[in-house]
């Protein structure tokens, strides 16, 4: 395979193969957030196969493998993802979703594969003085995987110093890696907005309070809050995704229901955006003598990589798949990612793999999407790169 003989130089991978199998295998059984119970028996079995202690239950489903070399009290974590989507798979081939609706379309897969093939290099021919954490989460697609197992003492029980991340990235080269240095992923909060009028015939719309009119004018005013009110200097969206009203054509209903999502780099800029959502939606209502409701969940904060983190990744990636392979200049997303919580909590940096290109919908969260089996020898090697740079004896890398 062509992304294994890149590395024949730098790493000795002759199971490959096996992680790759193994990703195929889990790609075809997928399974929902904290429902990932198959894929986590598969994964702590292999673990204990590999020689590592291993804990399981951790926020249901999460598993967590401990490798311990030589005496030094140093600590880091390498968390990977398991859960899938509920989209029906929209690929023929052998190892497409056997799960009615449930589909790997974010590549958590192969994130869960290639940690398991940096455990199992490291147990074996790791050089490194300290204890690799390897974290196996729950429910990272909305869910709060990562949160929930925080809340269960994952930290407390494994005190790590730092903690790491990876994602594929569909439209970076495999045998790529991106390093972010500050923020990569946005913070989110997902909106809701219950406008509350008075219905009444069609015909006659004087006897009622229209909330649809309503809902059409609070849209376009929630569009000035990036555009006016937001620094010039600073990203946030504001994007209205669903409109519910109405049962039928000739009644104006008494109720509107609109729901859509912001996204922004900071806390404070998200905080500043929802202030702006309340104020707006309330004004707007009562000119119109209606009542509104707003509500906001599903909080992401931003994913916001820490400088000496950022640093050690991105020495790691350029060991890995060589300095001119690494880029440090990549915008960041305005998407979010669970694994903003362990940041808060702990230093760490969340990395981009290069999945290749994005063609023939093989983008996330698509029903064509495949996890790239020729990325997963570079996302070992960087794993292992990661711990032995962390970690490492003089000399060792």
């Amino acid at each position: 395979m062509k992304a294994s003989a890149s590395l024949s130089g730098m790493l000795n991978l002759p199971f490959v193969s096996e992680i790759q199998a193994f990703r195929r295998k889990i790609h075809a059984a997928p399974e929902l957030a904290f429902q990932e119970h198959a894929t986590s028996q598969a994964v702590a079995e292999a673990l204990r196969s590999y020689g590592l202690e291993v804990h399981t239950g951790i926020a249901g489903t999460g598993v967590v493998g401990v490798l311990k070399r030589g005496a030094s009290s140093r600590s880091i974590g390498l968390r990977a993802d398991m859960d899938a989507l509920p989209i029906r798979e929209g690929n023929a081939f052998a190892h497409a979703s056997r799960h009615d609706h449930v589909m790997h379309a974010c590549g958590h897969d192969g994130h869960t594969a290639m940690l398991l093939g940096a455990a199992r290099y490291l147990s074996r021919d790791g050089r490194f003085d300290g204890t690799a954490v390897f974290i196996f989460q729950p429910a990272e697609e909305g869910a709060g995987g990562a949160s929930k197992m925080i809340s269960e003492g994952l930290f407390e029980r494994f005190p790590v110093e730092a903690v790491f991340g990876l994602h594929n990235w569909p439209g970076l080269p495999v045998g790529e890696i991106a390093v972010h240095r500050g923020p990569v992923m946005a913070g989110t909060s997902a909106l809701q907005i219950r406008i509350t009028g008075r219905g009444c015939h069609a015909a006659m719309p004087h006897q009622g309070v229209d909330p649809i009119l309503i809902a059409s004018h609070l849209i376009q005013a929630l569009q000035s809050i990036v555009s006016r009110q937001v620094h010039p200097c600073e990203s946030a969206v504001v994007s209205v995704t669903q409109i519910s009203a109405g049962d039928t054509w000739n009644v104006i209903p008494g109720e509107a229901l609109l729901r859509g999502t912001i996204r922004a780099y900071k806390s404070e800029v998200l905080a500043q955006v929802e202030a702006s959502v309340q104020k707006i939606s309330k004004g707007v209502a009562e000119a119109f003598g209606a009542q509104v409701e707003v509500d906001f969940r599903d909080r992401h904060p931003p994913t916001i990589n820490t400088a000496a983190e950022s640093d050690l990744s991105r020495k790691a990636a350029e060991l890995a798949v060589g300095r001119e392979r690494v880029r440090t200049e990549e915008l960041p997303s305005m998407g979010a990612e669970d694994f903003s919580f362990m940041l808060q909590e702990k230093p760490g940096c969340y990395i981009w793999l290069g999945n290749g290109p994005g063609e023939g919908g093989c983008t996330l969260h698509n029903p064509r999407y495949d996890f790239n089996d020729d990325a997963i020898p570079h996302g070992i090697a960087y794993w292992v790169r990661l711990v032995e740079s962390v970690l490492g004896v003089p000399g060792s890398v």
